[in-house]
């Protein structure tokens, strides 16, 4: 009889210890209300002086706008913290259709809108950029693709070509059609990261490394041609060029990146003082879209770049966790792509603005100036953040 009472004590304790928590995860949640408070902070900073100078008398337009965005993003992040996120797998194929189409809308004479060369936004009352929705819908589809039952998810065709397959339409539609390889790029490495863990198998995974080194080997004579000018040129050549040798046009494509620089230097360890930034003033074009953290660097330091970073790692980490004890693949693998985009847009940013890699024109989440970005980052946030109520206690 005691023997039949331990067994069922035990068993009792496991299936408490599997019980959903019901309760978001508040680590998580106070470090998005940190980044979105600090990142309202840094654009009234360092949008003062471009703002004062457009307008004429309202130093706060920018900060004013990306504060009412912020808004609606909370609001949209408290009703997807409450909405089940099962509902998404039952139409992730239509959300795929919907993250394709939405792309062409900028296509549409007086919704379109062109800003240097590129067609990349639509105007609905505020500047919307599709691109952003079609990430997150991407990473539903992957979701539901490889948690749907029906799918024969086997051999290299099932498991691993197909939905590359399918994320390389809205990719080359968004380098055809609107000019936006860096969106291009980040959905490809998010959906990397995501046929990864969904459990591929690795031999599928070196053949297409393999495949894109090759791929990367044979452009290199490209790239040289279009660098010696032989190819006719063109303005991603000239970032590469700038990337390259930053000091040989510092007028030009390198000033952003060369003034980028000079805001980071000037900053040492503990920074030059909140506000007290002087490339802010013009010198750095629109400071407070992709170059923000050249701002933080030089007001803030080391000291506050290390802060950042680390409140960014602590999102990530619980972004993983999350994964982790999430209750099905579909919310693991969500998860993992909503955590995956926050990653890969914080590191690409960083690197872009410390010149390690070309300027490809990637904000930085949460911090950046967008109004798009920032309604869409904070309801991925509830999504995010609903996946964390029905996750299993540890």
């Amino acid at each position: 009889m005691q023997t039949t009472k331990k067994k069922v004590v035990k068993n009792n304790f496991k299936i408490s210890e599997l019980k959903a928590s019901n309760r978001v995860d508040l680590p998580l949640l106070i470090v998005i209300l940190i980044l979105v408070a600090l990142g309202l902070v840094m654009i009234l900073s360092a949008s003062s002086p471009s703002a004062l100078a457009e307008t004429g008398d309202d130093s706060y337009f920018y900060f004013n706008k990306q504060a009412i965005a912020t808004v609606l993003g909370f609001i949209g992040m408290f009703f997807l913290s409450k909405i089940n996120y099962d509902i998404y797998k039952k139409f992730y194929k239509i959300i795929y259709i919907i993250s394709v189409l939405i792309l062409f809308t900028v296509l549409i004479p007086k919704i379109g809108v062109e800003s240097s060369g590129a067609r990349r936004w639509i105007n609905l009352g505020m500047q919307i950029q599709p691109s952003e929705i079609t990430k997150i819908g991407l990473i539903i589809w992957v979701a539901g693709y490889y948690s749907d039952p029906k799918n024969k998810i086997q051999g290299f065709w099932g498991s691993f070509l197909k939905p590359i397959v399918a994320v390389l339409i809205p990719i080359a539609i968004l380098y055809f059609v609107q000019n936006h390889l860096s969106a291009g790029i980040i959905i490809a490495l998010v959906t990397a990261v995501m046929i990864i863990m969904s459990g591929c198998q690795l031999r599928y995974i070196a053949y297409a490394l393999g495949a894109g080194v090759a791929g990367i080997l044979a452009m290199i004579p490209l790239i040289q041609s279009k660098l010696a000018g032989e190819g006719g040129g063109s303005f991603r050549s000239d970032r590469i060029e700038a990337w390259l040798d930053p000091w040989k046009n510092p007028v030009g494509t390198s000033y952003q990146t060369i003034q980028g620089l000079y805001a980071i230097g000037s900053g040492g360890l503990f920074g030059v003082g909140l506000g007290e930034s002087k490339q802010k003033y013009l010198y750095i074009p629109e400071a407070h879209n992709d170059f923000i953290f050249a701002i933080i660097a030089e007001e803030l330091g080391f000291i506050g770049c290390t802060v950042v970073l680390g409140l960014f790692a602590v999102l990530i980490v619980r972004g993983i966790v999350i994964a982790i004890r999430a209750k099905d693949t579909f919310g693991s693998l969500i998860a993992i792509g909503i955590t995956a985009l926050i990653a890969t847009q914080v590191i690409l940013n960083i690197a872009v603005v410390t010149n390690s890699i070309p300027n490809t024109g990637i904000s930085l989440p949460f911090l950046s100036y967008g109004g798009s970005s920032i309604v869409i980052l904070l309801g991925a946030m509830g999504v995010l953040l609903n996946i964390s109520r029905s996750a299993k206690k540890i």
